[in-house]
């Protein structure tokens, strides 16, 4: 088959080789091609392997040279608050001072304070901002982002960052999948009333499921948040609404949160800073993926979650960035992949697994993502490095040069293309 483009002279093609979800000893294999190439025909990969693709070159054929980079695949943020409007930086110091996150939220700040902020923004505002944070990301070579809602809180304000991340997802190279969760905080009009909201948020799943506004539902489990119990009701409601189901789970407090999405069947749990023995032991008998993010406990100067343990005992991970503006204000997700080398203590091709293959699966997208394999979204990373190990030792660089989504190029020089 001809190309229609072909990048060529790779110095090295680095991809996962095992069908997710990957876990245990398998997540430090990967598939290393040395100078290598890869064949684009409408947007997927038609061809890749050793040598310049001769056999799929036509007369027509865009001919690339990688002048000796690496190549990865498209990474995959599968955790972010993207869509919101304002920032924090007046509670940092508090939280340098040691005042707990929990707390500040309880004082009417935190995620409440943002969510007075994004209810005031309008549409094109909210849009304007996430639009650019997308544009940050694609630079460190983020092909794929989940964005959650939960910033609204109210029928009107989440419907409202769902529209948002639609039409990013029609105006934006970046895949934008988008969770609702209304269930990040109690609204303060609803302050001794949770029962009433939780009631409400059942009622307004529908009209998201309606207006088909969201692939998944996310839940906040935490302490003087949402109990186990109210978690295990609002997405057992979810579930029967088709939706898929998340968590935001064991962050602050050990409450069995991951243990529940095991129960439920959740495609991930997220955080896990606080996840107990038992229900590492649960993850790894099951499918659901544990999603560590350690730019919250970086940020926050917490704990890290155990993800070495979890690897070790067999769980299958991945790792996301968290962007939000009150616990990781960063898009820099090449950052967040080293930090869970510096920090988490995880190899090389365990990083690549989990920010590929591993999320692109509890995403619900490993068929067409999360791997550089013939029949797949040509979402390629061409990185500056001579190999993929000194992207985690030289750290707090930008490494990307260019960006390819369905084989268009979208970043040239570490330069977004229009």
């Amino acid at each position: 088959m001809i190309a229609d483009r072909i990048i060529y002279n790779i110095k090295t093609i680095y991809t996962p080789d095992q069908k997710p979800p990957i876990r245990g000893r398998d997540m430090s294999s990967i598939k290393e091609i040395h100078q290598g190439y890869i064949a684009i025909k409408d947007g997927k990969i038609i061809a890749i392997g050793h040598g310049d693709g001769d056999s799929s070159i036509g007369s027509n054929t865009e001919l690339i040279d990688a002048q000796g980079k690496i190549a990865l695949p498209g990474l995959i943020d599968s955790h972010t608050h993207l869509v919101h409007f304002g920032s924090r930086e007046d509670e940092y110091e508090a939280l340098q001072k040691g005042v707990p996150y929990l707390e500040i939220l309880n004082q009417g700040g935190g995620i409440l304070g943002t969510v007075e902020k994004t209810r005031k923004a309008t549409f094109d505002e909210l849009y304007n901002k996430a639009y650019q944070s997308l544009d940050t990301m694609l630079t460190y070579g983020v092909t794929t982002v989940e964005s959650k809602s939960g910033y609204g809180l109210s029928l009107e304000h989440e419907t409202k960052q769902l529209r948002v991340n639609h039409k990013l997802n029609d105006t934006h190279p970046i895949l934008v999948l988008s969770t609702y969760m209304a269930a990040h905080a109690i609204p303060k009009e609803y302050t001794g009333r949770k029962q009433d909201y939780i009631n409400e948020m059942i009622h307004d799943m529908k009209r998201i499921a309606d207006l088909d506004l969201a692939e998944a539902v996310d839940v906040f489990c935490e302490e003087g948040v949402f109990s186990i119990e109210e978690t295990r009701l609002l997405l057992t409601e979810a579930k029967k609404l088709g939706f898929k189901v998340k968590m935001h789970a064991d962050e602050i407090h050990s409450l069995g949160g991951a243990g529940l999405g095991v129960e439920l069947n959740c495609t991930s749990v997220d955080h896990l800073m606080a996840i107990s023995d038992d229900d590492i032991e649960k993850l790894s008998r099951s499918h659901t993926v544990a999603n560590v993010l350690p730019g919250t406990s970086f940020y926050l100067n917490k704990n890290y979650a155990n993800a070495r343990k979890m690897i070790d005992q067999n769980v299958a991970l991945s790792i996301a960035g968290d962007y939000n503006p009150g616990s990781c204000p960063t898009e820099n997700f090449l950052f967040i992949m080293q930090l869970a080398s510096n920090k988490l203590k995880l190899l090389p091709a365990e990083i690549l697994n989990a920010v590929t293959m591993n999320a692109a699966y509890h995403l619900g997208v490993d068929v067409s993502k999360g791997s550089l394999d013939v029949g797949k979204d040509a979402d390629i990373v061409l990185m500056g490095a001579p190999n993929l190990t000194y992207i985690f030792y030289h750290f707090g660089m930008n490494h990307v040069q260019d960006v390819f989504i369905m084989g268009e190029q979208v970043v040239s020089k570490q330069t977004i293309v229009r």
